[in-house]
């Protein structure tokens, strides 16, 4: 019994520190948020209960600034469906590694469900470690408080603190993202779907425009994923070497 209980704290341990690279490179996203959301009109409570309750980066943002417009609101729901389309082709691969999770843990997974608790709890259950609720939890809660803090903190700092480019920061994020997409690589067909991924992804945005170019290069690499035939292993790691 006690050593179950040291692994159940050193896999919500585990998936704590693994998120900390995470929310400091979201962080000045969250400020961000909370910023434009009271220049738009919002309170800071308003803000905050937004991230709380939304709990999506890029479609808090988008939310924002449509209602700062005052369009209809069937724009801002469809603006806001296109920005997280992804997430249900991502609960979907995540599924087979949480199907041991109980309902309740399940809801509460795909809330916690970001780009980074996507692509790292793949990459757990691809090097074969076990995706458990304690280290999913632990990786989640220490992006998704911290998230909603610094809203709040945001809210209240933002006109101080001003554009996140003017110091710099606003590449912490990309670049991360960078190293999600590159933890990758070794997968079969990698390098062609990525390529075609990014190319329709910029395309669409000047033909379609934000943010309907994310799902459209989504679905454009998994288009091309569907068609490519696997390479065989041994053609894979020549590949990565």
């Amino acid at each position: 019994m006690p050593n179950a209980a040291h692994a159940t704290r050193s896999d919500f341990a585990e998936g704590a520190l693994k998120a900390l690279p995470v929310i400091i490179s979201a962080g000045p996203f969250a400020i961000l948020f909370g910023a434009v959301a009271v220049a738009n009109g919002q309170t800071v409570a308003e803000a905050t209960l937004m991230s709380a309750v939304v709990y999506a980066g890029a479609s808090q943002l988008v939310g924002i600034e449509l209602f700062g417009q005052h369009v209809p609101l069937w724009i801002v729901v469809l603006s806001i469906l296109a920005v997280n389309f992804r997430h249900i082709l991502y609960s979907a691969a995540l599924t087979p590694l949480v199907d041991h999770f109980t309902l309740p843990q399940k809801l509460l997974s795909f809330f916690l469900l970001t780009d980074p608790q996507f692509a790292e709890t793949l990459a757990r259950g691809e090097t074969g470690h076990k995706v458990t609720f304690r280290w999913y939890l632990g990786f989640g809660a220490v992006i998704y408080f911290p998230w909603v803090v610094m809203s709040a903190i945001g809210g209240m700092l933002g006109k101080i603190i001003g554009d996140p480019a003017i110091w710099g920061i606003d590449v912490l994020l990309p670049i991360y993202f960078m190293g999600l997409v590159l933890g990758f690589r070794r997968r079969s067909n990698f390098l062609p779907i990525v390529v075609v991924s990014a190319a329709v992804s910029v395309l669409a945005q000047h033909l379609v425009g934000a943010p309907w170019h994310i799902s459209i290069g989504a679905i454009a690499g998994i288009a091309l994923a569907a068609l490519l035939p696997p390479k065989t292993q041994g053609a894979a790691e020549e590949q990565a070497s």
